[in-house]
């Protein structure tokens, strides 16, 4: 007795191949049966798919979908892919609203680093956010402005954190 791998296709049983022996041009050539000439004649007939394959299951299509995933889809596929199925098909009308989907991603998450560092920087109001620290530009001798001195004058222009310049 044979042990079943839950992780196989097959569930640990040989898949069967439904050719046969014509599989091979050379088994064909041999020679074949009246039977096998119309078996073989009908199998390639099958293998043809007709204007309305592949069939597309809505109900088998949401079955395997994560409900939540089929949450944050449901408003592209309602304004985007119903409307263009019918003009363009279903792939088409797919690759478009995973485009849409992609790039519209990408500008709201531009958007909110955007937003984040205007608004949340690190000065002596709060002390959330990111601090950026602009370096001197460097002057070298012989360059105009050598010896570059400090316009750090006072003890307390250092870690001022913009009080400075601050309206209050």
């Amino acid at each position: 007795m044979s042990e079943k791998i839950p992780c196989s296709d097959t569930g640990g049983v040989q898949p069967m191949t439904i050719q046969g022996r014509m599989v091979r041009e050379r088994e064909r050539c041999i020679g074949m049966t009246p039977e096998e000439r119309a078996w073989r004649a009908q199998y390639l007939k099958d293998q043809i798919l007709t204007e309305r394959e592949p069939v597309y299951v809505k109900e088998l299509h949401e079955q395997f979908r994560n409900p939540i995933r089929r949450f944050y889809l449901a408003p592209l596929n309602k304004l985007l892919l119903e409307p263009l199925i019918p003009r363009i098909g279903r792939e088409p009308a797919t690759y478009i609203r995973t485009i849409v989907g992609k790039v519209g991603c990408m500008i709201a998450i531009t958007y909110a680093v955007v937003y984040y560092f205007k608004y949340n920087a690190n000065n002596w109001t709060h002390k959330s956010g990111w601090r950026v620290i602009h370096s001197r530009k460097r002057v070298v001798p012989g360059d105009p402005g050598f010896p570059q001195l400090s316009d750090r004058t006072k003890f307390s222009d250092y870690a001022a954190r913009g009080f400075n310049e601050s309206p209050i």
